[in-house]
């Protein structure tokens, strides 16, 4: 990995981030491990699944210790911002609807965000809403206080739909828009109204769309600015990327001046696709879980995730390097992975980005190169 030059913007982008429920418990202020789902009851037992799997976990542990790894690989970057889809409420909200699972984190244990130095937290999806309206308005509170910007979600709709800036240094700004649709499982009802609070949830991928947000883009896009569309979609497992998603994503970058696509929700890294010199990763997987133990779905190896790093030129925003930097979930941490477990990601990704025109390579410090198909 290179350092950021001052002729790039490098961007740091994970997938979800699930710091609810059983990470929760294992940080220095746990909230009421009570939870309402048919599998489990407790919270804690999903603590327990994953050390039965890998081993005893020293409780409570520091706020940094579940991003283990990365944390070092983020200081070796230097990214100009780091930008996370958090699945989870920040609440001790009672208020819950009753939807299978439902995740939050006690605000005490916000720290483990700053830990990382986040810089943009996405809210546009599935968990945001799962206690109820005082969850969500004491997540953006929290948020707030904790200096983390968001976006995809709001106290109302224009809230909702406002972007995250972050500067980069004097490179320009990073504007981040945050979307979600009910492909992902957001419910029809969480979205966000003139006078309701809810999730900047896409009507669907038309023209008519893609022509609202560029309008929106439009409005705050300064030259030497980078947009990212962050968008929450799709199933949570599974390859396939439909025609709908693709052509939305395409029209983005051609009539909305969309420089990044980041898209989330898939539970496990989807193709990624190089569009006119712009990046597109369709599903960057989940970065950081509590899943440790469950058995079904292991041929996705939803233990094995990535960070991506995207470099853009100054000016331009054009792609000038991408790269992914994979790690393992062990013990509920990340940990950096073995030579077969990088291999192993590297050639699905390599499979997956045949029909897009996209290969990637494992570099010798272990590190996934996206590059043109030969």
């Amino acid at each position: 990995m290179a350092f950021p030059a001052a002729d790039e913007v490098v961007i740091a982008l994970c997938g979800d981030v699930m710091t609810g429920r059983g990470i929760d418990q294992i940080l220095p202020h746990p909230g009421d491990p009570h939870i309402h789902e048919d599998y489990l009851s407790s919270a804690l037992d999903y603590v327990g699944l994953a050390e039965t799997a890998n081993g005893p976990i020293a409780k409570p542990v520091p706020f940094a210790y579940v991003w283990g790894d990365a944390l070092a690989a983020l200081e070796r970057a230097r990214p100009d911002a780091r930008i996370v889809n958090l699945e989870t409420s920040i609440t001790r909200s009672d208020d819950y609807e009753r939807k299978g699972i439902n995740y939050r984190m006690s605000p005490e244990n916000a720290p483990c965000l700053t830990a990382a130095h986040i810089d943009c937290c996405v809210l546009a999806n599935n968990h945001v809403l799962d206690w109820g309206s005082r969850g969500l308005d004491e997540t953006l509170a929290i948020l707030d206080a904790h200096g983390i910007r968001r976006a995809g979600a709001g106290r109302c709709l224009a809230e909702a739909a406002a972007p995250a800036v972050v500067d980069a240094a004097g490179k320009g700004r990073i504007i981040v828009f945050g979307f979600g649709t009910t492909t992902s499982g957001i419910p029809r009802d969480w979205r966000a109204g003139d006078r309701k609070g809810g999730v900047n949830l896409l009507a669907d991928l038309s023209g008519r769309t893609v022509g609202a947000i560029a309008e929106q883009v439009r409005r705050v896009k300064g030259p030497g600015d980078f947009v990212v569309a962050s968008i929450h979609w799709g199933r949570n497992w599974g390859y396939e990327i439909g025609r709908d998603e693709r052509r939305f994503a395409h029209r983005l970058i051609d009539d909305a001046a969309v420089d990044v696509i980041h898209g989330h929700s898939s539970h496990h890294a989807k193709a990624i696709e190089v569009y006119r010199g712009r990046p597109i990763l369709y599903g960057c997987g989940d970065f950081m879980n509590d899943y440790e133990g469950i058995g079904g779905y292991e041929e996705f190896r939803g233990d094995l995730v990535l960070l991506y790093l995207v470099t853009l030129e100054v000016p331009g925003g054009r792609l000038k390097r991408l790269e992914a930097l994979p790690f393992r979930i062990r013990r509920v941490r990340l940990e950096r992975p073995s030579t077969n477990d990088a291999t192993w990601l590297r050639d699905r990704l390599d499979r997956e980005g045949d029909r897009f025109g996209t290969g990637v390579e494992l570099s010798a410090e272990g590190t996934l190169r996206i590059v043109p198909r030969a």
